[in-house]
């Protein structure tokens, strides 16, 4: 593995880019849900984690490696892994971020941890983001971890899935349509999303790959939909990947100011785990 000082230096590198929070952007993302895309304007306080569709990095596409993300070595370091996965994330929502204000996005990396999963060593890469409005902010620490290629096609052992009763349930079953056009609206080129041939023959999946941030955004807007307030922090851990046209089933449960999340895939099995708090 790399001499850790090269990647140490790294920490504290940030980036910072500016937009605007388009409202067309809001309502393609409600499209993109299977709700009514004009029911958001210029004003409305802006859905938890819709902010994933501006401030992106708008890297040339001379810039793109050949899983679709952007090439390492200038925000991110140049570590000696080809296969990158967003394992989870922690966020703060600090007032109201609306529809139609300019925003900042002020990324810094944080830490560069180096660590032995069950198929071989790996890096944990935390960045965090800052995004900036007129009448408030949304903190968000996001944990990217860089691996080995694998060289096996992915087997997903049969697991329990959780027996305790929770308030909410939904279903939902994305299909290709759906993985595209949320890769499209994030911005997102990674190839496991839409490219059925990348996803099986080099990343060795059975097909798509749900991302894993959809799921987490399904499950923020389930919270605030179904307890009918704002959130003010969520914490999401991904903890098995999900595959298109298979049925997720969306769980919630309230107490208080406090929301437990998950989400299970077509065996019942834990993919995504969640906490909230509302306002």
């Amino acid at each position: 593995m790399a001499d850790m000082k090269d990647w140490a230096a790294w920490v504290g590198r940030t980036d910072e880019v500016t937009d605007r929070a388009s409202a067309t952007l809001a309502g393609a993302m409600l499209a993109t849900l299977d709700r009514d895309p004009g029911s958001l304007d210029e004003g409305d306080p802006l859905p938890p984690l819709f902010h994933w569709m501006y401030c992106r990095e708008l890297a040339p596409g001379s810039r793109l490696d050949v899983d679709g993300h952007q090439k390492r070595g200038e925000f991110l370091p140049a570590l000696p892994f080809s296969r990158r996965m967003w394992a989870g994330g922690r966020l703060r929502f600090k007032g109201t971020v609306r529809i139609g204000e300019f925003v900042r996005r002020r990324s810094t990396i944080r830490a560069i941890t180096p660590k032995e999963g069950r198929s071989g060593p790996l890096v944990l890469v935390t960045v965090e983001h800052r995004i900036t409005g007129e009448g408030g902010e949304i903190i968000e620490e996001q944990d990217l971890v860089f691996l080995e290629r694998p060289t096996e096609p992915l087997s997903l052992p049969r697991v329990a899935g959780p027996e305790d009763e929770m308030e909410w349930s939904e279903s939902v079953t994305p299909d290709a349509a759906t993985l595209f056009r949320f890769s499209a609206l994030t911005f997102n080129a990674h190839r496991i999303h839409y490219d059925r041939d990348y996803a099986r023959g080099v990343e060795l999946y059975p097909d798509l790959v749900v991302h894993g941030p959809f799921t987490a955004l399904l499950l923020a807007d389930l919270a605030t939909r179904r307890a009918g307030r704002s959130l003010r922090t969520l914490a999401f851990r991904a903890r098995r990947p999900m595959f298109v046209d298979r049925p997720i089933t969306l769980q919630g449960r309230q107490t208080d100011r406090d929301v437990s999340l998950r989400a299970l895939d077509d065996t019942g099995a834990l993919t995504m785990s969640a906490a909230a708090t509302l306002a």
